[in-house]
């Protein structure tokens, strides 16, 4: 069993092998899943006989844990199933929507990070020309919604989808102008 040092308390089923990895000797079930707080990717041992679906949630954190025996490991993104691949898009986009305050919340109260780039400039699509528009915006009232942020900047990308992409890349560890050193949202 491993510790965390960014503890996840719920985790989104990416892809379940009830027969475990063909490649591993001891032949457990094993799910791989990303956390839903720091999107930490991770293989998951269920409780025997238990069955998991793709999307499904379930508890990780301390104490009983209903379907899951221990967490295994932490992953890298090379290490997932093409079904887990496949699936990551759509368990980023439930836990957003789940949370969609969290990530309102950013867009309130992102901050410059030096006196030459902003947080909010690491997102897909922000320039400086939409950076400051939304900060124009937010010091008359705060964002409430995602609806709220693309009504009143017009020239902004769809914000959740940016939102979506921006942690898929930080998952994936994907270069964008040399920028990815900074996280949003992925733990490290």
């Amino acid at each position: 069993m491993i510790v965390l040092k960014f503890q996840e308390e719920y985790a989104i089923i990416l892809d379940f092998l009830p027969e475990g990895k063909p490649t591993e000797l001891k032949k457990e079930p094993i799910a791989q899943a990303v956390g839903v707080k720091y999107f930490v990717l991770l293989e998951l041992v269920p409780k025997r006989n238990v069955y998991l679906e793709p999307l499904e949630k379930v508890y990780i954190g301390k104490g009983f844990r209903e379907k899951i025996e221990y967490i295994k490991k932490r992953i890298r993104y090379e290490e997932l199933t093409s079904l887990a691949k496949d699936t990551l898009e759509e368990a980023v986009k439930k836990i957003v929507d789940e949370d969609e305050n969290r990530f309102i919340n950013f867009f309130n109260n992102a901050k410059p990070i030096n006196v030459r780039i902003h947080q909010l400039e690491l997102l897909p699509g922000i320039g400086k020309k939409i950076l400051h528009e939304i900060l124009e915006e937010r010091k008359k009232k705060k964002f409430e919604s995602f609806k709220d942020i693309k009504d009143r900047i017009k020239s902004i990308p769809d914000p959740k989808k940016i939102i979506i992409e921006r942690i898929l890349m930080e998952i994936r560890g994907e270069e964008r102008s040399g920028r990815l050193k900074w996280r949003l949202f992925v733990a490290p």
